[in-house]
């Protein structure tokens, strides 16, 4: 029983071969395990959750240039542009929903500035269409008038 006490633990691998125990984890798997029992990672983000995968499949051989922009927190000029259209476009639907109860004064005030910010959204969207590479990208500019009739109809 001393001998058997004494022998390193072996075990057969999958061709049938004796394996002795410090042969059964390579160095990588070891210092995995000691990390884990460890717990250095514990507090790692996505901890038992799936890791979101991005598809870059769309964006072709620029895809590498994307997500080295992306990690350095920079856009595209033209993405840019369209979250500037977008931040407009929520002013501007902020002003329609306080339309609803301003008084006639109030209204009159946010007609002013409705019409100012047409004018920035319009410019920001030739922006836009200059910068995107394509037309799917595109977005056409707002009719003065027709915003001012949906301000009119918000206020009644």
């Amino acid at each position: 029983m001393a001998d058997q006490e004494r022998r390193p633990a072996s075990r057969l691998d999958a061709e049938g071969h004796r394996q002795v125990a410090p042969t059964w984890e390579s160095l990588v798997d070891r210092q995995i395990r000691e990390a884990m029992e460890d717990g250095r990672f514990s507090d790692l983000p996505y901890q038992g959750q799936r890791l979101a995968l991005e598809d870059d499949t769309l964006a072709g051989e620029w895809a590498l240039a994307y997500r080295m922009l992306k990690n350095a927190g920079v856009a595209p000029p033209w993405i840019e542009a369209d979250k500037e259209v977008r931040g407009l476009l929520d002013r501007r639907d902020a002003i329609l929903a306080r339309a609803a109860g301003a008084s006639p004064a109030g209204r009159a005030r946010l007609r002013g500035d409705l019409e100012r910010l047409v004018i920035q959204i319009n410019a920001a969207i030739a922006r836009l269409n200059a910068e995107a590479p394509t037309d799917r990208q595109h977005r056409r500019s707002l009719d003065l008038a027709a915003e001012l009739a949906r301000l009119e109809a918000a206020g009644r």
